[in-house]
């Protein structure tokens, strides 16, 4: 990929988050990128899944004017736009009239103002490895224009061993194992996940997994199975990936799905415990 299509390369942004000390080590940019092929029943970003379908109805309640409806397309000015989620909680599709298309060059200069306070960039989502071209362009971009290295938060539907540039480049990978077992993991996003353990184990051989997480719901899936699989597959690559356990909270979910059940925090030292015993280095419980 030469330069002139690295910083040309066209990619759906959801939006750019200047600070975060929850994606990845040390204070970070975090760049989410719209459009996901899971449909997972907690997901805490659910309007980055979805394309807005332009009907408008989230026009007549925005408090601040900042959207409006215009030869079929919603147009929102980020001026007048004061972040208060009103258009998203109001559309019936799950999805965000705030959605950009950008050039890999117009998100580094985005972010050129934040590069002296943060360590790093992470893209997500959504699912990011879905737009591989703009992100493998941003990854490389960051690189050698400003010497930022970037995590890649995933939910590894991407085939990462077909995209060496990119994984050459990136500084690593935050994969998310929703469940062991593939009915399991169906019925829980909508999606197989055959490629999601591939990548687990390509990744954690190349040394490029910085983290894997599980999301523990009661009675979606065994957590014990899937945990003690991870575990598995991380111990006998040797990797230094560390596991972070994850209690669901129904924080953002979709209404329908905000009733499922909370893990026990005894539950989720237990599988920790058990992570352990096989081999995992490090493990959080968060």
């Amino acid at each position: 990929m030469h330069e002139y299509h690295i910083h040309d390369v066209m990619g759906f942004v959801a939006k750019i988050l200047p600070s975060s000390a929850v994606d990845g080590p040390g204070n970070r940019s975090v760049v989410f990128l719209q459009g996901c092929d899971f449909d997972c029943k907690y997901c805490h970003n659910p309007e980055t899944r979805k394309s807005c379908s332009a009907c408008g109805l989230c026009v007549s309640h925005c408090p601040a004017g900042a959207l409006k409806l215009s030869d079929g397309q919603i147009l929102w000015d980020r001026s007048r736009c004061t972040d208060c989620g009103t258009c998203i909680s109001r559309c019936p599709h799950s999805s965000s009239p705030k959605v950009q298309q950008l050039s890999v060059s117009e998100v580094l200069e985005r972010l050129k103002r934040y590069i002296p306070f943060i360590r790093g960039l992470t893209v997500s989502g959504g699912e990011c490895g879905l737009q591989a071209a703009f992100l493998t362009g941003l990854v490389r971009g960051a690189q050698e224009r400003y010497q930022l290295g970037t995590l890649i938060d995933t939910n590894g539907s991407t085939d990462y061993s077909a995209l060496p540039d990119l994984v050459a480049h990136a500084e690593g990978f935050m994969l998310d194992v929703k469940a062991w077992n593939e009915t399991e993991h169906k019925a829980l996003t909508g999606a197989s996940n055959r490629m999601v353990l591939k990548n687990l184990d390509f990744l954690a051989g190349m040394g490029k997994l910085y983290e894997v997480r599980t999301v523990v719901v009661g009675g979606q899936f065994n957590a014990e199975e899937t945990v003690r699989e991870v575990s598995r597959v991380l111990a006998a690559r040797g990797s230094q990936a560390r596991y972070k356990i994850i209690a669901f909270r129904p924080q953002g979910v979709r209404p329908q799905f905000q009733t499922l059940p909370q893990p026990e925090n005894q539950k989720l030292q237990q599988l920790a415990d058990l992570a352990r015993s096989i081999g995992v280095k490090e493990v959080l419980v968060v």
